[in-house]
């Protein structure tokens, strides 16, 4: 087996970061999971056996003690996954102050701030960066500032990374998934059944409503992003840095000028094509 790497993993409680642990873990991996909430990472610590450590990395404190965490457990850090996120909606001009604080707080500041606890270590393994972005990084939709501008920004925040620690060995990439079944996804879509009034208002009639137009017609499995996460942390990239893989079933593949010539698109209430 390939020389076990030790990885911090942050949102390591649900959805994309469960998956990515357990699936380091079943490489033989050590995996330190961390979170908000204790008791998804104590379930998946037991299941597991990753390490969990309950923190809010948007604190400076707690992002410090997560790496010294790692390192006081295993000696070294080989990777580090910047999943961790939160989601807010509106429009830039309704967009609340409170929102738009609470989103770049946990999807652009606490990764910043991981990063500079981790990098050092991070340069004497010459390890890896993943951070977990979105395609709203590369194509907007309606009322979605807050979210979009703060995965635009920790995309680029990690290809600083790559470029600015790259000739030390230091990799650093990105990940931009569409819609992906996990918790933060299955309360949007139960949102989005009740506003739409969908058929029978369930969360599968949502994501098969949302997920209809993309060419795979589906959406992601969590399981299908850790494996491209656990890739891009590997020897197997090592030439791979600073770059972009979208994992959207083809959304930014497609035109959407073209989508009526397959589709009858309608606006919804009182919404305007």
């Amino acid at each position: 087996m390939a020389e076990k790497r030790v990885v911090i993993v942050t949102g390591g409680g649900t959805g994309i970061g469960e998956a990515t642990a357990r699936l380091l873990r079943e490489g033989g991996h050590h995996v330190v999971i961390s979170g908000r909430r204790a008791e998804p990472l104590r379930r998946l610590e037991r299941e597991t056996g990753a390490l969990a450590c309950p923190s809010d990395v948007g604190d400076p404190d707690a992002a410090d003690g997560l790496v010294r965490t790692a390192l006081a457990a295993y000696g070294r850090l080989d990777g580090l996954v910047l999943n961790a996120g939160i989601g807010r909606g509106g429009a830039v001009g309704d967009v609340s102050l409170e929102d738009w604080h609470d989103v770049m707080r946990t999807n652009v500041t606490g990764p910043l701030l991981l990063l500079r606890a981790a990098i050092p270590h991070l340069l004497d393994t010459k390890g890896a960066v993943v951070a977990v972005a979105s395609v709203s990084a590369l194509r907007n939709g309606a009322s979605n500032v807050p979210y979009a501008t703060s995965k635009a920004a920790l995309l680029q925040l990690c290809r600083s990374v790559a470029v600015d620690y790259g000739r030390q060995g230091v990799r650093a990439n990105i990940v931009c998934p569409s819609w992906v079944r996990s918790e933060m996804a299955d309360r949007r879509m139960a949102r989005f059944a009740e506003e739409a009034d969908l058929k029978d208002g369930s969360v599968e009639s949502a994501y098969e409503e949302a997920t209809r137009f993309l060419p795979l017609g589906r959406p992601g499995e969590p399981r299908e992003i850790a494996e491209a996460i656990s890739w891009l942390l590997s020897p197997a990239a090592s030439y791979v840095n600073g770059s972009v893989l979208t994992l959207d079933g083809g959304a930014t593949a497609l035109d959407p000028g073209t989508l009526a010539f397959d589709f009858h698109v309608a606006p919804r209430g009182d919404a305007e094509l």
